[in-house]
């Protein structure tokens, strides 16, 4: 979190410094234009199926937590029209709470297990803008497209708590699809981004846990989950 914190203060020390050398109007005018921004981001699951052994999960809690990210990125200017590739890098953090016995009946008293993924990511957005706003130094854009992410597995941290079965792991695919949407504001060369993703496919490749047989030996059994993200995120940034 400090290091967020750092980083928006030396954006926006730096978007005054080269306010002073340069006019808004040449700015808000060139046919290709570089940023840096930073923000942060709130994230949750789409849980499409969650089985464990024979019990079906249905109803399941998405506890949001904040994460942060960074980015730079180039923009094409095409009169109100633009092309924006990006490239990010997230931290996002989510709780997942639910009943471990599926709500079977409502006289049984529930038993809760939850999921904390903590999630780190490289990201390439390339998304395409429309400016119904440009007038001078201000502007108003909305814009979509689609982002390829890369999972930093061996960074990223998964945490299975109060769960019966043992020696649990989760096995995440490293690239994901996700489609973007959002709205940017900027005033001058500061912008304002406001973004909604949502996960195109499932990210956990598997989970797997240690099964202890009749006979007393030990072998390898899975779990179905299937989930895909979902994540609001704002940001701060330069244009130049």
């Amino acid at each position: 979190m400090k290091q967020i914190v750092l980083l928006l203060f030396l954006i926006l020390s730096w978007s005054l410094s080269c306010f002073a050398q340069e006019t808004p109007q040449k700015t808000h005018d060139k046919k290709v234009n570089f940023g840096i921004k930073g923000g942060f981001n709130t994230a949750m699951y789409f849980i499409d199926e969650f089985k464990i052994k024979d019990i079906t999960i249905d109803e399941i809690q998405n506890n949001y937590k904040v994460g942060y990210f960074g980015a730079m990125f180039l923009r094409i200017n095409m009169n109100k029209h633009f092309i924006e590739p990006e490239l990010a890098y997230h931290v996002s953090k989510c709780e997942i709470l639910f009943d471990k016995k599926g709500s079977q009946h409502p006289d049984i008293e529930p038993d809760y297990a939850s999921i904390n993924s903590t999630i780190h990511a490289f990201e390439l957005p390339v998304l395409y803008g429309y400016n119904f706003i440009k007038n001078g130094p201000y502007g108003m854009s909305f814009f979509m497209g689609p982002k390829l992410k890369y999972i930093w597995n061996k960074k990223s941290k998964l945490e299975f708590s109060n769960f019966d079965q043992k020696g649990i792991k989760e096995e995440l695919y490293p690239l994901n699809i996700n489609a973007v949407a959002g709205v940017g504001v900027n005033i001058s060369n500061i912008i304002f981004d406001f973004r909604y993703e949502v996960g195109l496919m499932n990210i956990s490749k598997s989970v797997t846990y240690v099964e202890s047989n009749t006979d007393g030996s030990e072998s390898v059994a899975n779990m179905i989950f299937k989930r895909r993200s979902n994540l609001l995120s704002f940001s701060l940034g330069v244009i130049f």
